[in-house]
C-alpha cells in the first residue's frame, strides 16, 4: 500500500482511486487535506438482502458496518431496552455502589406489572420476597422477566421514572444520540424509542466493559421459584457460536433482536427490528451473521502511528503536525470483487499554537459508497510550539482575510 498525504486550502475534493481525505470548516479555520492511496480492496460478492425493515451489522474488532437497512430510524425496543437496564446495574456494580449479594425488594408494583399476574414475561418471584441482584440480573437476561427489570429499576434509583431518567442520560454518555427511554422492561410507550445502530452501540460497549457480566446472556435456562424457563434468544441454539444478548416483542415493536456470535475468533453484532413472526427474525438474523462471517475479511489500511493527514498550525513554529491514529485502522471489505472505498478526515477545530502530541483533533471516517462503515478518532503524531511574532503575524492575516472570503461566499 501506498499513499501521498498532502495539506491543502479549499473544499473537499476529490483524488484518484482509493481513499479521499478533506477537512470541513470548523471553528475559525477551514482545513483540508488529501489522500491518494494505491490500495484496492477487495470485497464482496453478492449483497444481502433482509425482509425485515430494519437491521444493522457490524463487525466487534473493527467496528465496521458490514450491512444496514433503515438503521437510523427509531423503532419500539420493546424487551431489548432491557440490555439498557443491565448496563445500568453493570455500570453500578462496577463503580462500587452496590454488590451481587445486595438484596432488592419485589414490590406490588414490580409483581403485579410484571410478575405472574401480567402474564407477560417474568421470573415469577413472590411479591414482598427480596432477591439477590445477581438473580435479578439472571431473570432479566435468561427469560425476560419484566419482573427482575422493574425490581431492579426500584431498587437502583427509587422508582421506575427515576431510573428511566438515568438510563437516557446513561445512553448519551455511551454515544446513543437517538434513543429515549421511559421504562425499564419494554411496555410499549409513545416516547420510548431507539435505533438499530445505537442498539449496537449499547451491546457493543456492554460486551466489551462487562465480560464478566455478559456471560449471563449466554446462559441458556433459568429456574425461579421451581419454574424452569430457556432462553428466549433463538439463536444460541444454532450453533452458530451465538452468546447473547437479547430479544423483544409487542404488538407495537414486531420481533426484534439483538444479538451476537463469534466465529473463528472473529465476532460480529446484529440488532434487527419489525419481523412479522419469531420464525422470521430468528431466520433473518441467521442470515445476516452467516453472510457477514463468510463474506468479508479484515484489511489493514494504516498502522498505528502512521501519518494519514496533517493538520496546519496558526501562529507555530512549523507549519503543520501530521495526524495519525492510536491503533491500527482495519476495515471488514468484501472477499470477492473490486470495491471503492472512500474517505474523509473532519477537523474538530482550527490548531492553534501551542499544540501538544497526542492530541485528538478529528477523526477520520471511512466510506463504503453512502455508508460510513468506519469512524476513528485522529490525534496530533507531533507538537508545535508558539512561533516567533512575524509568523503568528502572517497566519492572522490569512485567517482573517479567509475569514472575509468565506463570509462573502456564504452570502446569497
Amino acid at each position: 500500500m501506498a499513499h501521498d498525504l498532502s495539506n491543502a486550502h479549499g473544499r473537499d475534493r476529490p483524488v484518484s482511486s482509493g481513499l479521499r481525505s478533506a477537512g470541513r470548516l470548523t471553528g475559525r479555520g477551514f482545513l483540508a487535506a488529501a489522500l491518494t492511496c494505491a490500495w484496492t480492496a477487495t470485497a464482496s460478492a453478492q449483497a444481502v438482502q433482509t425482509s425485515v425493515p430494519h437491521a444493522i451489522l457490524i463487525d466487534f474488532a473493527t467496528s465496521s458496518v458490514l450491512f444496514e437497512k433503515e438503521a437510523d430510524a427509531p423503532v419500539v425496543p420493546a424487551s431489548t431496552v432491557k440490555i439498557m437496564t443491565a448496563e445500568i446495574v453493570f455500570h453500578e456494580l462496577s463503580l462500587g455502589h452496590m454488590k451481587l449479594d445486595d438484596q432488592f425488594p419485589i414490590s406490588e408494583a414490580a409483581w403485579r406489572l410484571g410478575g405472574a399476574p401480567s402474564r407477560g414475561s417474568s421470573m415469577f418471584a413472590s411479591v414482598n420476597s427480596r432477591v439477590r441482584v445477581e438473580d435479578l440480573l439472571r431473570g432479566l437476561a435468561v427469560v425476560s422477566g419484566n419482573d427482575a427489570a422493574i425490581a431492579l429499576a426500584e431498587g437502583i434509583s427509587g422508582s421506575e421514572g427515576a431510573f428511566a431518567t438515568m438510563m437516557t442520560k446513561r445512553a448519551r454518555e455511551l454515544g446513543m444520540k437517538s434513543s429515549t427511554f421511559t421504562n425499564s422492561w419494554g411496555r410499549g410507550d409513545p416516547e420510548q424509542k431507539v435505533t438499530p445502530r445505537d442498539m449496537v452501540i449499547l451491546a457493543d460497549h456492554v460486551i466489551r466493559t462487562y465480560p464478566d457480566f455478559y456471560k449471563y446472556f449466554a446462559e441458556k435456562e433459568f429456574t425461579w421459584n421451581k419454574i424452569k424457563q430457556t432462553n428466549r434468544n433463538p439463536l444460541l441454539s444454532m450453533s452458530i457460536g451465538a452468546d447473547g444478548i437479547k430479544t423483544g416483542n409487542i404488538d407495537a415493536s414486531g420481533f426484534g433482536l439483538v444479538g451476537s456470535a463469534v466465529q473463528n475468533g472473529q465476532r460480529l453484532i446484529l440488532a434487527l427490528y419489525g419481523a412479522q413472526s419469531a420464525k422470521e427474525r430468528a431466520a433473518e438474523a441467521m442470515k445476516l451473521l452467516l453472510w457477514g462471517f463468510r463474506s468479508f475479511e479484515t484489511r489493514t489500511v494504516f498502522k498505528a502511528g502512521e501519518a494519514i493527514g496533517k493538520a496546519k498550525v496558526y501562529g507555530g513554529n512549523i507549519s503543520d503536525v501530521p495526524l495519525s491514529a492510536v491503533s491500527d485502522v482495519q476495515v471488514l471489505v468484501p472477499r470477492t470483487s473490486p470495491e471503492r472505498l472512500t474517505g474523509k478526515i473532519v477537523f474538530l477545530g482550527p490548531l492553534i499554537a501551542p499544540v501538544e502530541a497526542g492530541k485528538k483533533v478529528g477523526r477520520l471516517e471511512i466510506s463504503r459508497g453512502s455508508t460510513v462503515i468506519l469512524d476513528v478518532p485522529l490525534v496530533t503524531a507531533g507538537s508545535a510550539e508558539t512561533g516567533a511574532l512575524p509568523r503568528r503575524a502572517i497566519d492572522a492575516g490569512f485567517e482573517y482575510a479567509g475569514a472575509i472570503i468565506r463570509k462573502f461566499l456564504a452570502k446569497p
